[in-house]
């Protein structure tokens, strides 16, 4: 959950988008209706002088759905953004935006909300400039027939993945702390059993949220370094042009080459700097993930254990009834787990690639600490 708290952006990260012709399109025709509704908000405006967002959103709401076809989330947004603003129709270049009108899809892939639909279009970070005043987390600008997305960050403050992950943790804690003996046996006048399988589906749930946002943080990790790569290559290749233009006179030719290299030195520190960020918050989320599936894997014993203490408890109370076997409530109360959950056991969400990962951690967790033992007794 993300604190109200959190610091206002102070910086300007810019996205250069490359869309494709239907994609332009839809963006193009999304700023036109954009412009239409400040033309309908306008008109109500004199109407209804002195009219706060609120009457605003109350008489222009639906007639500009209903005129402009623009997605409902964008209306609510646009309404903000002329109360705010009150710019002429006509001269607005920009599309306000959140997390909801556009998201990250991968390394060099975004999608934006438009009259259309969404449009998948690839983008590449152009740079970081200082100041954002807007209210707004992100704006898609056009200008000169470029199109890009600029988005309000903060240097060096949490970032909603951290506040998500503590999230993760502290629910983890909670819910393990609601499945452990002592907690069940206090719940009076409560079904136990659904008690604990609920907290199994919760645990579920939050293993969903975690990998979502490892998945994330890879992504980033990724299409940094991918570029970070790029980059040495365009130095390099610099390097053997300057030489040849100054081995041919052409001082000319090799000052423009050393000023691309040094603008391509500074492109290089900053991605330095957002790849720590994004290998620490990879580092962070394997974290959050590891203590879901080692909550998951508490929970699935503290089931197994109670229902081990049901059945026997059944057995003690029919004399007649046949005793079970050894082991045979334990199994039932796994193929119990596994049909409740619709996660096979032994091994957790088997075949998932992360959960692979934290197995393998896991492990070698257990040997590196196994291997201190050892030195220790000697």
């Amino acid at each position: 959950m993300v604190s109200s708290t959190k610091a206002s952006p102070q910086s300007t990260l810019r996205y250069m988008l490359a869309p494709s012709d239907d994609a332009r399109v839809a963006i193009d025709e999304t700023i036109a209706a954009y412009n239409r509704m400040a033309a309908i908000v306008g008109g109500i405006v004199s109407e209804k002088a002195g009219a706060n967002l609120v009457v605003l959103h109350e008489l222009a709401y639906e007639k500009v759905r209903e005129q402009t076809g623009l997605p409902a989330r964008l209306v609510t947004l646009g309404l903000r953004d002329f109360a705010s603003n009150r710019a002429p129709a006509g001269s607005i270049n920009h599309l306000p935006l959140d997390e909801k009108l556009f998201a990250i899809k991968g390394p060099s892939d975004l999608t934006i909300a438009t009259v259309s639909g969404r449009v998948a279009v690839p983008f590449d970070v152009a740079g970081y400039s200082s100041g954002w005043v807007n209210i707004f987390p992100a704006f898609l600008v056009v200008t000169g027939g470029r199109y890009e997305i600029h988005i309000g960050v903060t240097p060096n403050s949490p970032r909603m993945e951290e506040s998500m992950n503590e999230g993760v943790l502290s629910r983890m804690g909670r819910l393990i702390a609601g499945v452990a003996n002592a907690a069940i046996d206090k719940a009076e006048g409560a079904n136990k059993l659904a008690i604990i399988e609920q907290a199994i589906r919760e645990i579920d749930s939050a293993a969903e949220e975690a990998r979502t946002d490892l998945g994330r943080a890879r992504a980033e990790e990724y299409r940094i370094t991918g570029r970070r790569t790029e980059i040495d290559e365009d130095i390099s290749a610099l390097d053997g042009k300057i030489r040849l233009a100054v081995s041919s006179g052409r001082d000319d030719l090799a000052k423009a080459g050393v000023s691309r290299q040094i603008d391509l030195e500074a492109q290089i520190a900053a991605l330095d700097k957002a790849l720590a960020d994004a290998k620490e918050h990879v580092d962070e989320g394997q974290k959050a993930l590891q203590a879901v599936l080692a909550t998951r894997r508490e929970a699935e014993a503290r089931l197994s254990d109670y229902k081990r203490s049901l059945a026997q408890h059944a057995s003690k109370s029919s004399p007649g009834g046949a005793r079970a076997q050894p082991g045979a409530s334990a199994a039932k109360a796994a193929a119990a787990v596994s049909r409740v959950t619709g996660v096979p056991l032994g091994e957790v969400a088997s075949g998932i690639e992360l959960d692979e990962l934290d197995r393998l951690h896991r492990e070698k967790a257990i040997e590196a600490r196994l291997a201190r033992f050892k030195v220790g007794s000697q």
